[in-house]
């Protein structure tokens, strides 16, 4: 198995699909030129807020596992035994580990253990999908302006308090403002773009749900998080350079390419572990072949609830997850036992009750 990228390469990654595509696009765009962008420029200001972004995501979910990590293990194992309650624990454990891919990996090593069943599990990975949508809320509502404050009040709190808990908090809070900072900084950077005729025709071209769709989840995949996907898009957005229904095409894309970290998870691990991976991925592909096709009806209750389109972004992004949730809820127990027919035991393992 290949080692995972590094932050470096899944920026360099990342800034060669945001920033190279469309600027080659603009290269061949005929017709008068508009207004010069100097690209290095511009391409340093994104790598740069990509780096700090995909750091503070980094920073962020280690800092908030040390803070709640052993926590949630205790609710999501006293959850998975009633459907509801495992749809909240999914939901509330993914908001305070900000990663519903790390709640999902941290059920698959439960499942794996033989402390809950394959069934049980299945509403906390439902639950895991409605808790990712917070992140995308926070990304909208604007607060990267104060991203420094975050910084500085992590970093005093890490830096003079003694007690260990403090200073996780502490890492927490400096890997908040570290994300919303690398957000502020790619916006500033790609501000030009939106004045760029090329550059905006190509993101358009993303509202295609198969282009957009497939654009999401390959750019999920390589910086492994759909929040931090989700942030980028959103950001863009408000910026009036990714217009709704592209962002809408990609955020499904997304919840697609997330299914990539719990897959890997499984690898190596008991039948119900990876049952657990591919009902995330099956319930992921179901929903987001729904959303392609009622996508014109997701962006008009986008466009309904908000006039800020990264606003509309994330509620569509709100609503998508818990619709598909509520969904799937009443069915978990018969696909469960569809996927254990097509998963079956190992010969000569028993069967799991």
């Amino acid at each position: 198995m290949r080692p995972p990228m590094s932050i470096l390469q899944r920026s360099a990654l990342l800034a060669l699909v945001s920033l190279l595509v469309p600027g080659a696009a603009f290269a061949q765009a005929p017709g008068a030129a508009p207004e010069a962008v100097d690209w290095i420029e511009l391409a340093m200001g994104a790598v740069g807020g990509l780096v700090l972004f995909l750091y503070g995501v980094h920073e962020l979910s280690h800092a908030l596992k040390a803070v709640a990590g052993e926590r949630m293990k205790a609710v999501i194992g006293r959850a998975t035994g009633d459907r509801f309650r495992g749809l909240g624990a999914g939901t509330l454990a993914t908001v305070l580990l900000d990663s519903s891919s790390l709640t999902i990996i941290l059920l698959i090593t439960f499942v794996d253990a033989g402390l809950a069943s394959f069934v049980q599990a299945l509403p906390v990975v439902l639950g895991a999908n409605i808790g990712t949508t917070f992140s995308s809320q926070v990304f909208a509502i604007g607060i990267d302006a104060y991203a420094p404050v975050l910084m500085l009040a992590g970093f005093l709190l890490r830096m003079t308090v003694k007690k260990h808990h403090a200073k996780d908090w502490g890492a927490a809070l400096f890997g908040l403002g570290l994300v919303l900072f690398g957000l502020h900084t790619i916006g500033d950077a790609a501000e030009p773009l939106k004045d760029q005729p090329a550059v905006t025709d190509w993101l358009k071209t993303m509202a295609t749900p198969v282009y957009g769709i497939l654009a999401g989840a390959a750019i999920t995949v390589a910086i492994q998080s759909s929040s931090a996907m989700l942030g980028i898009v959103i950001t863009l957005a408000g910026q009036g350079i990714i217009p709704l229904e592209a962002g809408i095409a990609m955020m499904l894309g997304a919840e697609i390419g997330t299914c990539a970290d719990t897959l890997v998870a499984t690898i190596g691990r008991s039948r119900d572990a990876l049952r657990v991976g591919l009902f995330h991925l099956l319930f992921n592909v179901v929903t987001v072949l729904i959303g392609a096709v009622l996508v014109e009806q997701i962006v008009l209750f986008a466009s309904w609830t908000s006039d800020d389109v990264a606003q509309q972004i994330a509620n569509a992004h709100v609503a998508f997850n818990l619709g598909g949730a509520l969904l799937f809820i009443g069915f978990v127990r018969i696909v469960g036992r569809l996927i254990e027919r097509a998963v079956p035991e190992r010969v000569g393992n028993p069967v799991a009750a």
